[in-house]
């Protein structure tokens, strides 16, 4: 006898199965928030703080996520700190030799805004990341209030 093929809650909400999920427990405890590491620099924290309520009520975070979270909000912190020099020396300098040279906190905002966009894609912080990471129901979404199905089932804008 062949086994039956069970969906991931996920899957079923995409596919749109007419088989109701058991409603969550009320007894449920409530998600607990990651504690932020205490090596991060203020700025860092802040971003810690801004960030990690939105995941948790999101659902996806786990106590594995400590630290590419951590990286992230550190990459932003030296990312913000070379922006603001950047502004204020320019992106250019001169050189010892008078020559016109890159600044290296260009550098510097350039490595870390590559490393903040590989792990942010990684949380669902890009609206591409957040599409393959999260599926949203029809009712969630604003693009599809806007079409109307008529009854021989083309679609009216």
């Amino acid at each position: 006898m062949r086994e039956r093929e069970i969906k991931p809650k996920g899957l079923k909400e995409i596919t749109g199965s007419l088989h109701k999920l058991p409603s969550e427990s009320k007894d449920a405890k409530p998600p607990r928030i990651l504690e932020c590491p205490a090596e991060l620099a203020p700025l860092a924290r802040q971003e810690w703080d801004r960030i990690v309520g939105e995941l948790t009520s999101l659902g996806v975070l786990s106590s594995f996520d400590r630290g590419p979270l951590a990286a992230y909000c550190s990459a932003y912190s030296l990312w913000s700190e070379a922006i603001e020099a950047v502004q204020k020396y320019g992106a250019m300098i001169k050189s010892k030799s008078g020559y016109p040279s890159q600044s290296p906190y260009l550098a510097v905002v350039n490595r870390q805004a590559d490393i903040m966009m590989r792990i942010a894609s990684e949380f669902g912080f890009t609206p591409a990341s957040r599409s393959r990471i999260f599926s949203y129901s029809q009712k969630n979404s604003m693009l599809l209030d806007m079409v109307d199905e008529a009854d021989d089932g083309t679609i009216k804008w």
